[in-house]
C-alpha cells in the first residue's frame, strides 16, 4: 500500500549528488528526517499525519527529505498514540467462491484509497471457526469489519461483534437488536421474476436448491419462490425445495436425489455459487443436459460465467457495487455517520437453459 504522504511524481526532484541515506541496517527515525529537512520534530509529525495546517512548501521539504532517506512510519507507535490500527477486518463464510472474492477485491481497493488496510479471514462456513476470527480480529483492535456471517441465530455473535467496540457492515445478514450497516440484496425480486417465467413455460415442478433459513439470503428467495406459486395460483412443490448448505458437496448430492425421483422436477433453480456448481455436476453425473432435459436457473454469477455458462439463465446481482458500497458505509460510520441499510437488485437474466425441460418434451 503506498503512504497516504508519498511525493507525487511531479513533485519529485533529481537531488544533487548522492542522499545521504543511513546504510540499511539502521532503522531511518523520524528525528533523522527532522534533521534532514532541517525544521522541527513537530513539523514533521503534522506533515506525515496530514495535518490541514502545513504550508505547501513545508510539505513537499518534509516529503523529499523522507523518500531520500526512506523512511516508513511506525504504524504500531502511531497507531499506540492515535488508538486507530488502519485495519480493516473482512470475514467471509467461503473463500474459495469467486463472488465473494470479486467483493472482498472491490471492497479492499476502496479502503485502500482512504488509507486502510484490510485483513481477510475465512470462516469455512463453521460457526465455532467464525467466533475465533472475531475474537482474533478484537485482540489486533481493527478498525471496522465487513462480514458476511455464517449464521445469525448463534447466541453469543452480538455480544462477540459489540465487544470489538467498532463499526460493523454486514453482508446480506438481518441481526436484530444489534447496530450495524447491512448490505441486503432483493433477492426475492429476482427469484420471483425466474420462477415466473418458468411456470409460464408450462412448469409446475420446480426444484430449489440453497442454504439454510438460518441467513437472509435464503429466506428472501424463498419468499420470491413461494410468491410466484402464490400469484399463479398452483400448488408449490414443497417436496421439491432443499435447504440446508451452500457447498457444491450438498448441491450435487440433492441434484441427483430430486433428479432420480420417480416423478422429478423438470426445471431446477439453484442457489448460489456452490449450489451451482454441485448441481451442474450432479446433473452431469445423471447425464442431464440443462436447457434440454429440463430448465435451469443459476443465482449469481461469478467471473468468466458469460463464457463458461453462456447459454445458462440466471438471477444476477452486482458483486463489485456490493464491495464498493460495503466500503463505502463502513467508512462513513467510523468518520462518525449513522448506520444504514442499503439495498441491492437483483435481475432475472434469461438464457437457453430457461427453455428446456417440459416444452421440449411436448414438441
Amino acid at each position: 500500500m503506498l503512504n497516504h504522504w508519498a511525493l507525487s511524481d511531479c513533485e519529485k526532484k533529481v537531488p544533487k549528488g548522492k542522499p545521504r541515506k543511513k546504510p540499511s541496517t539502521t532503522p531511518v527515525t523520524i528525528h533523522d528526517v527532522a534533521a534532514r529537512a532541517e525544521v522541527a520534530i513537530s513539523s514533521i509529525s503534522r506533515v506525515l499525519s496530514g495535518h490541514p495546517d502545513v504550508s505547501e512548501r513545508m510539505r513537499i521539504k518534509v516529503l523529499r527529505a523522507a523518500n531520500e532517506l526512506g523512511y516508513e512510519p511506525d504504524f504500531f507507535a502511531q497507531s499506540l498514540r492515535s488508538g486507530a490500527t488502519k485495519t480493516i477486518g473482512f470475514i467471509i463464510r467461503d473463500i474459495s467462491n469467486p463472488f465473494f472474492g470479486v467483493i472482498a477485491q472491490c471492497c479492499e481497493q476502496e479502503l485502500r484509497k482512504a488509507g486502510y488496510s484490510m485483513m481477510l479471514m475465512n470462516s469455512d462456513g463453521d460457526v465455532a471457526t467464525e467466533s475465533t476470527n472475531i475474537a482474533q480480529l478484537r485482540r489486533r483492535k481493527i478498525d471496522g469489519l465487513i462480514a458476511s456471517l455464517v449464521s445469525e441465530d448463534v447466541p453469543e455473535l452480538k455480544s462477540s461483534l459489540e465487544k470489538l467496540n467498532a463499526p460493523v457492515v454486514l453482508l446480506d445478514r438481518e441481526l436484530t437488536g444489534f447496530n450495524s450497516s447491512a448490505i441486503l440484496t432483493n433477492h426475492h425480486q429476482g427469484i420471483e421474476d425466474a420462477t415466473a417465467d418458468l411456470i409460464s413455460r408450462g412448469h409446475s415442478r420446480i426444484a430449489f436448491i440453497s442454504g439454510s433459513t438460518r441467513v437472509y439470503t435464503t429466506r428472501d428467495r424463498l419468499k420470491g419462490f413461494k410468491s410466484a406459486f402464490k400469484k399463479a395460483e398452483i400448488a408449490y412443490p414443497s417436496n421439491l425445495v432443499s435447504l440446508g448448505k451452500f457447498d457444491a458437496e450438498f448441491g450435487e448430492s440433492e441434484t441427483k436425489r430430486l433428479f432420480t425421483l420417480i416423478d422429478r422436477p423438470t426445471a431446477l433453480i439453484s442457489g448460489g455459487i456452490g449450489s451451482t456448481a454441485g448441481a451442474m455436476r450432479g446433473l452431469k453425473k445423471l447425464g442431464l443436459i440443462p436447457g434440454k432435459d429440463l430448465a435451469f436457473v443459476a443465482i449469481d454469477e461469478w467471473p468468466m460465467f458469460d463464457v463458461f455458462g453462456q447459454h445458462y439463465s440466471s438471477v444476477y446481482r452486482d458483486a463489485a457495487m456490493i464491495g464498493r458500497e460495503a466500503a463505502a458505509a463502513l467508512l462513513e460510520m467510523m468518520n462518525g455517520g449513522s448506520s444504514r441499510t442499503i439495498i441491492v437488485d437483483t435481475t432475472y437474466i434469461v438464457r437457453e437453459s430457461s427453455g428446456g425441460g417440459l416444452k421440449a418434451k411436448r414438441k
